[in-house]
């Protein structure tokens, strides 16, 4: 079940003469690898051969590779691999011990034979290759085909170029450490279904097939289904714990099991909404919560290939200034209604902080300043707090950063770390070492709204009799109404209004930008409540999150509260 790759082959053809160079085709099984010498390329490698012999020393070979070297190499590797040479391909790579391990268990342990790889045109040092190949298991086979690409580097001790060795390099779905099998999956597959009792599938919901991956892992063997024959990716072990970072992935079917059903809390029409909005904005992600219940209601990302949504680790910008003024406001050191310094520059550990465009408010409330994103009104705050104030606020108040979620399927809770002087500072705004995804600002959005930290969950509890996080505290009622009160003046009148014009009711919202060093446009966040409704979305490299984000938060807001 969930999707599935494929692969490509090769064939045996005589040497040819192509555009005056000679076409070398490599490979007693048929492989096409095309090696290209060119006479500059040969005129280079005598005299330095040449060179050597004089100084009566071997010099080691720098610089970059030449186009003889990339396709030499990338033929041996590859040609060796198809021909069931282990030891000469995985001597041909970076690390001959673990490219041997998975070579070997290629054909071992997950049964692929009828190997062909044929490669593509290189660009530079990488070397595009299609594989095709059969799984064959007691009695029963298939084709799979897949492309996959290698990269040709030089070794730095001895100069010779080498495959820069990666799992990924035997299919693009494999990690490091993670191994291919074969045989009877040891997990059932799962009929999941959504709250209304239809099934769920990926071809359906194309963001959902991590998750999908995800319940069949957690669900499959309680669910009372029947496995089946698989070739699947088993994932590494998490070195801090037993259990695996992410969830083993089918690749192909040899024979259905039966199917177990897990029945989850997504909404069938808020899913197909979030995957339509989605598609409109490229790497963007958005979560829909319930407030009073925690159920996860819809998720989806604009890449299927990673569920940034429920496991992405970014800063979350200003979005963090929710959680950081429930802080300020129970501290003392702000209240919504009174004046709050906003100036242009402040200077905290060494660091010089500024707001969007250098602006400032002379003699605004903290309300202006919320609404209006002004970094240096927190900034501003931060000799006043201990340097695990934020921590204990975060982890206290709304449940983050515990590391002791429990939705259903893998997940992170965030993180906000203890720290000092200017990282302490910049944690106030959402960047230094605090990390966050569109589940968790949900989830504070969600919390002010409802007034207490409901664990957001896909599947309920009841089904597996698992604990859910809880937060130690909620907020007094004098801070929530305040909190409360700067969301609601920032959908309406502040950074945010744009975006939730026309999104009506009890709404409260608040947007952010978070830098990325290295990305010319930052993260655009948005994280909003209309009634029952709490919903967060980031966009990653796409500017302001207004623009980007806040239109598919609102737009889903719209649909319900």
């Amino acid at each position: 079940m969930g999707s599935r790759r494929r692969v490509a082959e090769r064939r045996k053809t005589k040497p040819a003469v192509v555009g005056g160079m000679i076409a070398v085709v490599v490979g007693g099984a048929g492989l096409g690898v095309y090696a290209l010498y060119g006479a500059g390329a040969a005129a280079d490698d005598r005299t330095q051969n040449t060179s050597a012999a004089a100084d009566h020393k071997p010099k080691v070979k720098t610089g970059p590779l030449s186009a003889a070297e990339v396709t030499t190499t990338a033929t041996t590797f590859l040609t060796s691999w198809q021909q069931g040479r282990v030891s000469t391909a995985a001597a041909a790579t970076s690390d001959a011990k673990a490219a041997t391990a998975l070579l070997t268990g290629y054909t071992k342990d997950a049964h692929l034979t009828g190997v062909t790889l044929t490669p593509g045109t290189p660009t530079g040092d990488k070397v595009p290759f299609s594989v095709k190949a059969t799984v064959t298991y007691k009695g029963l086979s298939k084709p799979l085909a897949y492309g996959s690409s290698l990269t040709v580097v030089r070794n730095t001790t001895t100069g010779k170029p080498q495959v820069d060795w990666t799992a990924s390099v035997v299919h693009p779905d494999l990690k490091d450490g993670d191994t291919l099998v074969t045989g009877e999956s040891g997990t059932p597959p799962i009929k999941a279904v959504d709250r209304d009792g239809g099934e769920i599938t990926e071809a359906k919901y194309p963001s959902l097939g991590t998750v999908l991956d995800g319940l069949r892992d957690k669900y499959g063997k309680k669910a009372g289904g029947k496995a089946g024959i698989e070739l699947r990716v088993i994932r590494a072990k998490d070195a801090d714990s037993s259990e695996p970072k992410d969830s083993d992935k089918t690749l192909v079917e040899l024979s259905k099991g039966t199917p177990g059903t897990v029945r989850t809390t997504l909404s069938p029409t808020l899913q197909a909404a979030a995957e339509a909005q989605v598609e409109k904005q490229a790497r963007s992600s958005v979560v829909v919560l319930r407030p009073s219940t925690g159920e996860i209601l819809a998720v989806a990302n604009a890449g299927h290939g990673f569920n940034t949504a429920f496991q992405g680790s970014l800063a979350p910008g200003s979005t963090m200034k929710v959680v950081t003024s429930s802080l300020l406001i129970e501290k003392g050191l702000a209240s919504a209604d009174k004046t709050h310094p906003c100036p242009k520059y402040f200077t905290y550990g060494g660091w010089k902080f500024q707001n969007d465009d250098k602006f400032e408010i002379k003699g605004g409330t903290f309300k202006a300043s919320f609404a209006r994103s002004c970094n240096t009104a927190f900034i501003s705050q931060a000799g006043k707090l201990d340097n695990d104030s934020l921590t204990k606020q975060a982890q206290q108040v709304f449940g983050l950063s515990m590391n002791n979620w429990a939705i259903g399927v893998p997940s992170f809770d965030g993180a906000v770390p203890v720290q000092s002087a200017a990282q302490k500072a910049a944690s106030l705004i959402g960047q230094g070492g605090v990390r966050m995804n569109p589940l968790n600002m949900a989830s504070v959005s969600a919390t002010v709204e409802s007034g207490t930290f409901k664990q957001p969950y896909l599947v309920s509890p009841s089904v597996d009799h698992r604990t859910l996080a809880t937060a130690s505290r909620s907020l007094s009622s004098g801070t929530l109404s305040q909190l409360r009160e700067l969301m609601a003046y920032t959908a309406g009148y502040g950074t945010a209004a744009e975006a939730m014009s026309g999104v009506t009711g009890n709404v409260g919202a608040k947007t952010g930008s978070a830098e990325v060093d290295g990305q010319k446009k930052p993260n655009g966040w948005f994280t909003a409540y209309r009634g029952d409704l709490a919903a967060a979305g980031v966009v990653q490299a796409g500017g302001h999150g207004g623009d980007t984000a806040g239109p598919i938060v609102a737009a889903l807001l719209k649909m319900g509260g």
